[in-house]
């Protein structure tokens, strides 16, 4: 009984990235690791980019621990002052500075040992 109770919590309290982020945009983005939470259900990367002169710091949601870790990706993979360039699709909310992740690479074009592009899977809560 207490395991369908902990299952039906956690399934409303699952969100729709629909909700959060416009996915009819794609944008990208260039800047350095500050933070990689290495966690489930989903990662979060902080990045600090540099727009038209001015420093901001972008919260980048990903794919969780369990599936970066099934692409190859450990919670050392990134560190602090990595530089990345992440493509996904941006917070409706412009001004948030937050981004749903679709794929990943170094700052230097070469991917991320091995940082493959994610394509999430499709979601049930949408």
């Amino acid at each position: 009984m207490a395991a369908i109770l902990a299952v039906a919590i956690t399934s409303l309290a699952h969100h729709s990235f629909a909700a959060t982020y416009d996915e009819s945009k794609t944008i990208e983005i260039k800047g350095k690791v500050v933070v990689f939470s290495f966690r489930n259900p989903h990662s979060l990367i902080t990045v600090e980019v540099t727009e038209n002169g001015k420093k901001n710091r972008w919260a980048v949601e990903g794919p969780g621990s369990t599936q970066l870790t099934n692409s190859g990706i450990q919670n050392d993979t990134l560190r602090y002052g990595d530089e990345l360039v992440i493509t996904g699709n941006p917070s409706r909310t412009p001004d948030e500075h937050k981004l749903r992740m679709r794929t990943m690479k170094r700052g230097n074009a070469r991917p991320c040992p091995p940082c493959p592009p994610i394509t999430p899977a499709p979601s049930p809560w949408v």
